[in-house]
């Protein structure tokens, strides 16, 4: 089954960018190109868009979906975003965008081992080429560092509980599933309320093998060499972490005299939109602009 991937809050990025004909703009999280796609009908033929992504399988979708010569694709990190614009002769952005966190493609692709619901091994790897997976953090970590890593990235107020009856249990046989994790973390939780029981675990533990938050700091300093001055950063991010790291880096960029901030409270999708694409209803943009 087809899965098709919704850009969250399009309409809200293409005004927040302030798109230009002939601009060069760069989608540091490409994913499906669904935003990219709509940054297009906005530049003109002399317009470009760089897009990055670490996942093959989305930069091939990507490319079916954006094949025309106004579009440079790599596979790369936020990290990696200076050197890909270098390799194209590129000095500097108009704007950039980040969506940030797991799209619903990658999840719901039980393979990737990303869901709780998932019966498949445990992975989580953004690009797969890299070697530590979840399986790795879950059944060779030691416990403490298993606890850290709940306790920092997945704010998970049960994370030594759960640290704890991990161990316990790998002891007696490795942890190979996504299921098998889930269920280790409902029983420590005994109910279910509006959201399960293993979400934050899950979350903590694709932070960690992907080192989302050092990548985004990465990406978040690269920003400020990338763009021109008047040029615009939107991000989007889904959970508290990335937008606090977010926030931080904007008001610090105003208090030194180098960004403007455009939106002083974070726009979040209207009730159509979060009816329309539940997996939208956790969406932060925040915008900034470079003095």
């Amino acid at each position: 089954m087809e899965i098709i991937h919704l850009p969250v809050l399009l309409k809200e990025v293409v005004e927040a960018l302030k798109l230009e004909k002939g601009g060069t703009y760069m989608d540091a999280t490409v994913g499906h190109g669904g935003h990219s796609e709509e940054i297009l009908k906005f530049i003109g033929s002399e317009g470009r868009v760089v897009g990055i992504d670490r996942d093959d399988e989305a930069l091939k979708m990507a490319e079916a979906r954006l094949s025309n010569g106004r579009v440079i694709l790599e596979k790369a990190k936020f990290s990696d975003m200076e050197t890909v614009l270098s390799s194209e002769r590129i000095s500097e952005a108009d704007g950039i965008l980040f969506d940030l966190g797991i799209s619903m493609v990658q999840l719901r692709d039980h393979e990737r081992g990303f869901s709780f619901f998932s019966d498949q091994r445990l992975d989580m790897r953004m690009d797969r080429r890299q070697k530590v997976s979840a399986w790795d953090v879950v059944n060779t970590y030691p416990e403490r560092e298993i606890e850290r890593i709940l306790h920092e990235f997945g704010e998970e107020r049960l994370s030594r509980k759960i640290a704890n009856a991990i161990v316990s249990m790998r002891r007696k046989q490795t942890i190979d599933t996504c299921s098998q994790l889930s269920g280790i973390v409902e029983r420590i939780y005994r109910k279910r309320g509006r959201t399960h029981p293993a979400t934050k675990t899950f979350q903590a533990l694709r932070i960690e093998v992907n080192g989302e938050l050092n990548e985004l700091r990465a990406g978040l300093d690269a920003s400020l060499r990338i763009l021109k001055k008047g040029g615009r950063l939107c991000i989007i991010s889904y959970h508290s972490l990335e937008d606090r790291m977010v926030k931080h880096f904007m008001r610090d960029g105003a208090k030194k005299g180098l960004l403007t901030m455009i939106t002083k409270k974070p726009v979040t999708p209207n009730d159509e939109e979060r009816s329309s694409n539940p997996s939208s209803r956790s969406a932060k943009l925040r915008v900034a602009e470079k003095i």
